[in-house]
């Protein structure tokens, strides 16, 4: 039976996420490793088990110990993620988060970007009913 995923991660889920997506698979020590002022390891082993108990995360024994890799896509954790973002912080519209995007003046956006997202926003209003 799959699993549905828990759309709220933590600061700390989204690390280990984080490192298990540049990895593919860490051990408890390697990714306490790949994170910033990293917690105690069996802090790492309690969000592990949190982790895989929302689904986002799959564990190996190989030996001795356990390996760990991402269940899910990085799009699709993602996507879940910018999702809950939306949700929060915009009301669920793409548009409010655009525009406090474009508001702040530390944004900086080359026009190649710009193209890209005029192409994405061109692409969507073709799919449109």
């Amino acid at each position: 039976m799959a699993k549905t995923h828990d759309l709220n991660l933590s600061r700390r889920e989204r690390q280990i996420m984080n490192v298990l997506f540049q990895q593919r698979q860490a051990s408890v020590v390697e990714i306490a490793a790949g994170m910033p002022d990293p917690p105690t390891d069996t802090a790492v082993r309690t969000l592990l088990r949190i982790l895989e108990g929302k689904g986002y995360v799959r564990r190996q024994k190989e030996g001795r110990r356990h390996l760990y890799r991402p269940a899910v896509a990085r799009t699709q954790a993602a996507r879940a993620a910018l999702s809950t973002v939306l949700g929060t912080f915009f009301r669920g519209s793409v548009g409010d988060a655009v525009a406090a995007h474009f508001a702040d003046p530390k944004t900086e956006i080359d026009v190649e970007e710009l193209d890209r997202i005029q192409h994405l926003i061109d692409q969507a209003k073709q799919e449109l009913p």
